[in-house]
């Protein structure tokens, strides 16, 4: 009787853990909302008003969210349409469209998309239009009921802004831009980009139709804030299920916050990067160690994960290349002299050296002088993981890297 309950107890936990971990890779991988937005309140205030003023008053709109990556420019957008679609006049009848800069290389695949998105293909149909222009203005004339106040407004988001810039004369910027200053169907574009320098990549009568409005986001929360994000990410929701396994995971995660192990893994996070990405891709590896038999996270998870997260990858190259080295040392010195040199080049092909700018002489290539890419702690990083490395290696790198 009491192994049948046991069964039962662990099918449950079971259960706990897939949901748990569904719930927080969703949150992790997809930027979904989770909790306050530390530092960027204001801009996203700005954000939702200037949504609300296209999808409520068929105000058009548009402006750039700027900031480096991982700043949270998808975030705030995310849950800036995510409460604007809880208001059941826009969820009716306000549309969206999704581009990429890196998927919608050209005008002619931008505006197969933007058709697609908005399900015209139909109305389209075999019809032959002139110019870009008139093909998107179409499309939006497809979308009105009668007069602009009850035309169906539109949202554009386009990701990765500055790709679209290096389009051909710039004419979906041209075109989207014109719209929302113009009085046809209701148009917000919103566009994401890392560059400062955006603007400037604008030509001058794109430039004339944008209204300039920009939101910057500079990742400018504290480390405390940054612990506070910490919490919320890994905190479950009300929702969950199983109240009590909640409370106990919830509990567990206040612990980890309080930790001081955990607080030093965060400390060095936040200064070597205030993106959240970085936090999450933490976080998603800590989340891996848990199993039905250990289902909470501990510091160690999180020790091993900010291990995994810091291991250099050249480092590992070449701990890679001893290890072939060590394998095959009865025979290395027995290569032809095409094989080394055919070596020599994957070498640089994983970057690890670098052929010195050429001077005006013609060298032969294996004369050639190249730089090591690689600094002295990779070396001996990767050193100490060679199990049986020879002792004139090690003495080599003690004197000729030590005062390096």
């Amino acid at each position: 009787m009491s192994s049948r309950k046991s069964k039962n107890s662990n099918l449950k936990h079971g259960e706990c853990i897939s949901q748990v971990q569904r719930i927080l890779r969703e949150r992790f991988c997809h930027q979904i909302p989770k909790g306050n937005l530390f530092g960027v309140q204001a801009q996203y205030k700005h954000l939702i008003e200037l949504l609300k003023r296209t999808a409520i008053h068929g105000e058009s709109n548009s402006a750039l969210i700027i900031g480096p990556r991982g700043s949270g420019k998808t975030m705030i957008l995310n849950q800036a349409l995510e409460e604007l679609m809880e208001i059941k006049q826009v969820r009716e009848n306000v549309l969206q469209v999704h581009l990429n800069g890196l998927l919608q290389t050209n005008d002619k695949i931008a505006l197969k998309e933007i058709t697609k998105q908005l399900c015209l293909e139909n109305v389209v149909g075999d019809k032959i239009f002139g110019t870009f222009a008139e093909n998107l203005s179409f499309l939006l004339e497809a979308l009105k009921k009668g007069d602009r106040t009850t035309s169906c407004p539109v949202i554009f988001i386009l990701d990765e802004f500055d790709l679209f810039a290096h389009h051909k004369n710039q004419t979906l910027l041209y075109n989207l831009f014109d719209i929302s200053q113009s009085a046809q169907t209701p148009v917000a574009v919103i566009g994401l980009t890392c560059r400062l320098d955006i603007l400037e990549l604008l030509e001058k009568r794109v430039k004339s139709r944008f209204s300039h409005r920009q939101i910057h986001l500079m990742n400018s929360f504290s480390f405390s804030q940054y612990l506070k994000i910490f919490k919320e990410q890994l905190t479950l929701p009300e929702a969950f299920p199983d109240k009590h396994f909640t409370e106990k995971w919830n509990e567990t995660v206040q612990g980890l916050s309080e930790d001081k192990n955990v607080k030093d893994v965060l400390l060095k996070h936040f200064h070597a990067s205030k993106d959240l990405r970085s936090l999450h891709m933490l976080l998603m590896l800590a989340l891996s160690h848990i199993t039905s038999s250990r289902p909470f996270i501990i510091p160690t998870d999180l020790i091993e994960a900010n291990h995994l997260c810091s291991m250099d990858s050249k480092a590992n190259i070449v701990h890679e290349f001893q290890k072939f080295i060590q394998r095959k040392a009865h025979s290395v010195y027995n290569f032809e002299k095409p094989v080394v040199m055919k070596a020599f080049e994957h070498l640089q092909q994983l970057e690890l050296v670098k052929v010195m700018e050429r001077t005006s002489v013609n060298t032969q290539r294996e004369y050639q002088l190249v730089k090591l890419l690689l600094d002295n702690n990779q070396i001996m990083d990767a050193l100490q993981k060679y199990p049986n490395c020879p002792t004139d290696v090690r003495q080599w790198a003690a004197s000729s890297l030590s005062w390096l």
